[in-house]
């Protein structure tokens, strides 16, 4: 058989499977199982358990869950019911304020975290009844949650890179370090569109009330909340640029930097320990049967020949490198609006790292660019996960709806943010060069 015929088959049997709504993992095991056995015989399956051993028990797939761990306590901890207080007051008497805060405490939230839900939950929970109750409009209120939440994904440390590093066997500290300028540049351009709307519309965020600002003492004693975020983010991100530790290593530190944060916050409890570790649990065994199905699916794939096929058929197009670039990005959109972002990393990663070695991109430039547009498939219906975290937490009198319809401002800032960092490499990669050298 050949491999046209057989990338056709294998990736139609995966369409079918999957809209007949198999579970992600299943649908690639079983495929690969499948295609295994009917090409090489029953013998072919006894490498299974090898490759699937292998997979996972690679070092770098540690890290995950020690931050879901981190992400976890952090939530119980009530360090960001003292980063929205330290906003409040600082940011309050500004129009669209707390929206702008809401956004700054997601991206401290984001390098402390490595996940979208963790800001997207614990914000709405503690942000959107304030921002409602001084009228806020809900455009405003529930975009920036969402959108800030999604900043989780993109700002180290980040779990889909992690993701992304190790199925395309790229360096997980410099994908780290190309994350920063991106995550921050999204993060400005949310608070600079909250701000220029709000000026010229002042009602969809009025200022609080006189009588609940602050003095100049108040906010200075308030930035002793920023003491304890400001020295887990040095911990983890500053442990892994300076080279004394790997990703993995630097995430044991923070899921112990986590737990004394609890400790000194007096937030700590067996009960709190206990629920923490129960989700990062959960979270770590749906994630790593992806990564085992995926890995399966990429074996089989690459066996049969895939990467020999996908270099010539790039080769072999007459278009320009970027028209290329820019289908790719057209396709991840598409694909994040019907996928898990985890699973579109793990399923195309292995398919298109071959692709962009042979039109001459820079991997790290490519996986931050991934990243950012999985970023985007956080909020884009209809399976947006930060659309269903925020209905599981709103009040009654919001509807899926306003949801959906609040995130559609942001969803156009990242794809502008995306076009800039395609336009402008070195936003990417001006930091892994500073601080881990040229690759």
């Amino acid at each position: 058989m050949s491999i046209e015929l057989t990338t056709l088959l294998i990736f139609g049997s995966l369409i079918v499977v999957l809209l007949a709504g198999v579970p992600l993992t299943f649908a690639l095991a079983g495929i690969a199982a499948i295609f295994a056995f009917f090409l090489w015989g029953p013998n072919s399956l006894s490498m299974f358990a090898g490759s699937m051993f292998r997979y996972m028990t690679s070092f770098v797939l540690v890290a995950l869950p020690l931050f879901f761990f981190m992400a976890n306590v952090l939530e119980r901890s009530g360090i960001a019911d003292d980063l929205y207080e330290l906003m409040y007051k600082w940011m309050g008497p500004t129009r669209g304020g707390l929206a702008i805060g809401t956004v700054n405490i997601s991206t401290i939230m984001a390098a402390m975290s490595g996940i979208s839900g963790a800001a997207c939950v614990t914000m709405g929970l503690i942000a959107l009844p304030s921002m409602l109750k001084r009228n806020y409009d809900k455009d405003i209120a529930l975009g920036s949650i969402m959108a800030g939440g999604a900043l989780g994904v993109l700002i180290p440390p980040s779990v889909p890179m992690i993701l992304y590093g190790f199925f395309a066997q790229e360096s997980v500290g410099r994908l780290f370090a190309g994350g920063i300028m991106p995550g921050l540049l999204l993060s400005g351009m949310f608070i600079i569109y909250i701000y220029i709307r709000c000026g010229f519309r002042p009602s969809l965020g009025p200022p609080i009330p006189q009588e609940d600002r602050a003095n100049w003492q108040e906010k200075f004693s308030l930035l002793r909340s920023l003491i304890l975020p400001v020295i887990l983010i040095i911990l983890v991100l500053g442990s892994i640029f300076s080279g004394l530790a790997t990703p993995s290593e630097a995430a044991a530190l923070g899921a112990l930097g986590s737990l004394l944060c609890a400790m000194i916050k007096r937030q700590f409890s067996w009960k709190t320990l206990r629920q923490a570790s129960y989700q990062s649990l959960r979270l770590t065994c749906l994630v790593l049967w992806i990564v085992a199905g995926a890995a399966l699916f990429v074996s089989v794939y690459t066996a049969v020949g895939a990467p020999e096929l996908i270099k010539n058929v790039i080769a072999s197009l007459p278009v320009n490198r970027w028209v290329i670039m820019i289908g790719i990005q057209a396709l991840l959109f598409l694909l994040g609006c019907f996928m898990d972002p985890g699973g579109i990393i793990m399923l195309t990663t292995p398919v298109l790292v071959p692709v962009i070695a042979t039109l001459g991109f820079d991997p790290i430039w490519f996986g931050v660019i991934f990243i950012v547009n999985m970023e985007m498939a956080f909020l884009t219906p209809p399976f947006g996960m930060n659309l269903f975290y925020m209905r599981g937490i709103v009040p009654p009198e919001v509807s899926m709806v306003d949801i959906i319809n609040s995130v559609w401002p942001f969803v156009a800032l990242q794809a502008v943010g995306l076009i800039i960092c395609m336009a402008f490499p070195q936003i990417i990669l001006w930091i892994p060069n500073l601080l881990l050298g040229a690759s």
